[in-house]
């Protein structure tokens, strides 16, 4: 049973240690992380069983990296260590298998284990695909066998190209593998379609040309290179000129 711990406290995660130490989990089995980014970014690295989280840190918090781990191929059972009981609405939203108020007892740490590990994976999907609930901030890509996080307020646009979609962002562009619909529906409220294979930040589009062979191009913001010139279909062609008149995304 190999456990993450993920606190930027530096005392909160010595007590957990303390705790599960008596419940003769071995050193080699606990790794710590100080806050949701280096989280997600360790368990792709080495994936563990369990994670027990904070909540409010910096960077990412554990809502978001909770998220994030559950979008995995085999995502962690979490526990939820936190001062504060006003997120566990919240926390069970992100499917966390128990909520634990700080100090943490022994008692409930424990019966919070137990449950961890006859949580199966099944039942975790299923949970996963009924609830998955809320926008991401930071998209994750894996990148030179580690991962890259990419804050969805840089991203200029989304490009499906087969399996993979290319993230332009203002850093430069990252492949991810997710799948366009998916994005478009969890972003609806910050990106716009502009054709089939293409999604756009909505605050990015500034207009539309139009080229001599009648087909139309979004204009962008923040880029005006010609490998970032994306064709607008003309189904998608008057939600454009709507939002570009009134700032109204289409529902």
């Amino acid at each position: 049973m190999k456990i993450l711990i993920v606190d930027d406290e530096q005392l909160a995660r010595e007590r957990l240690i303390s705790l599960l130490q008596e419940f003769d989990v071995k050193d080699s089995q606990i790794r710590q992380a100080k806050n949701g980014a280096e989280a997600v970014q360790q368990f792709i690295q080495q994936p563990v069983g369990i994670v027990l989280m904070d909540i409010r840190m910096p960077v990412m918090d554990g809502l978001e990296a909770a998220q994030n781990l559950m979008k995995m191929n085999e995502p962690p059972a979490v526990i939820f260590t936190t001062a504060y009981d006003e997120h566990a609405l919240a926390a069970f939203e992100r499917n966390a298998i128990d909520y634990l108020l700080k100090p943490v007892r022994k008692e409930r740490l424990q019966a919070a284990l137990k449950k961890a590990v006859i949580w199966s994976q099944a039942q975790q999907q299923a949970v996963t695909e009924a609830n998955d609930n809320g926008a991401r901030t930071h998209l994750c890509a894996h990148y030179r066998g580690g991962i890259q996080l990419i804050p969805v307020e840089k991203v200029i646009y989304f490009q499906a190209d087969n399996k993979y979609i290319t993230t332009r962002h203002s850093e430069g562009e990252i492949l991810l593998e997710e799948s366009l619909k998916h994005l478009e529906t969890e972003f609806s409220e910050r990106f716009i379609r502009i054709h089939r294979n293409a999604l756009v930040a909505a605050r990015e589009v500034v207009g539309i040309e139009k080229h001599a062979d009648g087909h139309s191009f979004i204009r962008l913001k923040s880029t005006s290179d010609e490998a970032d010139q994306l064709e607008i279909s003309r189904r998608h062609l008057p939600a454009i000129r709507k939002w570009l008149k009134t700032g109204t995304l289409p529902e």
